[in-house]
């Protein structure tokens, strides 16, 4: 079948009927029609349907030489650094017909079966382990168009580095008994992003310290699993309005507790359980992490370019462009775009082919990516609402403007080189982005996408090379000691 379209992708997540609990009830009918789904889901498929648009659909999918079907770009495992290059591109117009906002475009876990895949030879020989199930998921997932939603995190009881979980009843999901059809799973993970709004959901566990082994496993089920369900969080739309909510209306994902209630996950789609080594070996060593900060990156870089162009209609539209620092400002989100426009560059310019003749694009320069942006979005962020002023905050609605004081509006609120509609709108759509529910959980979400910041910090500094730079300065100073 290969490339699916958006109408194929509402159709079939209607009828997989997830079990989805919002605001305390089951849900009910067509998820497609759900306030709290519509916007998102809708957007979602419109990135299908450009898989199919004529005029990009060489730059959105590719063949393989045993089929005739195209099949998303976003599963392609590059050979060759213009391989990589052509991965940026497809990412970059899925991105940018979401402005970035979209966390989980469904490229984001293509990219992670993808990488999974191409590492899959980790688990060859080890006890516990099914490589091949790795490899089949992979090949179901580009034949169907799968889409994905992944849990990495357990429930925060207790985030001591020594904490063991002693309750009677699992909290984080394990693993509490082995079957002849496959293993039982109990308890729960958390912050599926999209959970419930998918074809599957890809359960991994993250290395840590003491992990039980009960807790070490990685498989993905379909999302109507007997046994599992999505509990949602309070919904982030504002409303319909895209006068009124122009960003959560359309891109609010909606994050959620997967709960597994005695769920039987079949042998067939285990990748490794009872292993520790191969829960912390497997993360750790495969392709995972590098391809996708490779999309990731790919998408922020796009979510600052909006935010930039928020950014100088601000400015434009108060007319506040002469300010030295507002100069300084806006050069700010410049350096920061251009940054991790470089490192995108440079990562993919200095990628080498691994053990196994696959394409990975520098870990440091994108590790240094991943570094900067939650530290620099949350300021990009400041800038817009320190521009925007008082005026992010007298907003008027949609019906206001269709009411009998829309010529109040019209005297008060007009800029000098647009009208008070066009005006509000500009500035709905900066306090949507940086004010709003979905703004601040916007900006949350950018902090801590890859985990702890301090973490990936820690990480970077035990990785990058430094020996060589503290030799040269030994032997400037005649030390004898190099270490």
């Amino acid at each position: 079948m290969g490339t699916i379209n958006g109408k194929d992708f509402i159709e079939r997540l209607n009828k997989l009927e997830n079990e989805i609990w919002y605001d305390g009830a089951k849900i009910k009918g067509e998820i497609s029609e759900h306030p709290a789904f519509k916007g998102i889901l809708k957007e979602k498929a419109s990135l299908y349907d450009l898989q199919n648009d004529p005029e990009l659909k060489e730059e959105m999918t590719f063949q393989l030489s045993d089929k005739e079907e195209p099949i998303g770009l976003s599963y392609l495992q590059p050979k060759t650094i213009e391989d990589l290059k052509r991965r940026r591109k497809m990412i970059e117009h899925w991105a940018r017909c979401t402005h970035g906002m979209m966390g989980r475009s469904p490229d984001y876990m293509n990219t992670a079966v993808m990488s999974f895949a191409a590492s899959a030879s980790l688990l060859k020989d080890k006890e516990n382990c099914f490589p091949e199930n790795i490899q089949s998921l992979y090949e179901r997932a580009m034949k169907q168009d799968l889409s994905f939603t992944h849990t990495f995190i357990t429930p925060q009881v207790n985030r001591s580095q020594g904490y063991l979980e002693l309750s009677d009843q699992p909290i984080s999901a394990k693993v509490i008994d082995r079957t002849e059809q496959g293993i039982i799973i109990k308890g729960a993970r958390l912050l599926a992003t999209q959970g419930g709004l998918t074809d599957e959901v890809l359960v991994i566990t993250a290395p840590r310290l003491f992990l039980d082994p009960d807790e070490a496993f990685a498989f993905s089920i379909p999302s109507n699993t007997k046994g599992l369900k999505f509990i949602c969080r309070e919904s982030f739309v504002g409303g319909e309005s895209a006068f009124n909510y122009p960003l959560s209306s359309r891109y609010e994902e909606m994050d959620s507790i997967v709960v597994f209630d005695n769920v039987l996950v079949p042998w067939d789609r285990v990748f490794y359980y009872d292993n520790v080594e191969a829960a912390t070996d497997f993360m750790s060593k495969s392709s995972f992490h590098t391809f996708a900060y490779h999309q990731v990156v790919t998408r922020q870089i796009v979510k600052t370019e909006f935010l930039l162009g928020v950014a100088q209609l601000l400015v434009k539209t108060i007319n506040v462009s002469e300010y030295q620092h507002i100069h300084e400002k806006l050069s700010e989100i410049i350096i920061g775009l251009e940054t991790m426009k470089a490192l995108v560059e440079k990562a993919e310019n200095d990628a080498e082919l691994d053990e196994w003749g696959f394409m990975r694009p520098s870990m440091i320069s994108l590790q240094v990516a991943c570094n900067i942006f939650p530290k620099i979005y949350p300021r990009f962020i400041e800038i817009v609402q320190l521009i925007g002023a008082s005026g992010m905050v007298s907003l008027p609605t949609e019906n206001s403007f269709n009411s009998e004081i829309r010529a109040d509006l019209d005297q008060y609120l007009q800029a000098q080189s647009m009208n008070a509609e066009e005006r509000v709108k500009v500035f709905r759509l900066a306090w949507d982005l940086t004010m709003s529910s979905f703004g601040t959980r916007q900006t949350q979400y950018e902090r801590y996408f890859f985990g702890d910041p301090i973490r990936l910090s820690s990480s970077l500094y035990s990785t990058y090379l430094k020996d060589n730079h503290v030799n040269n300065i030994s032997e400037f100073l005649n030390l004898n000691s190099k270490e």
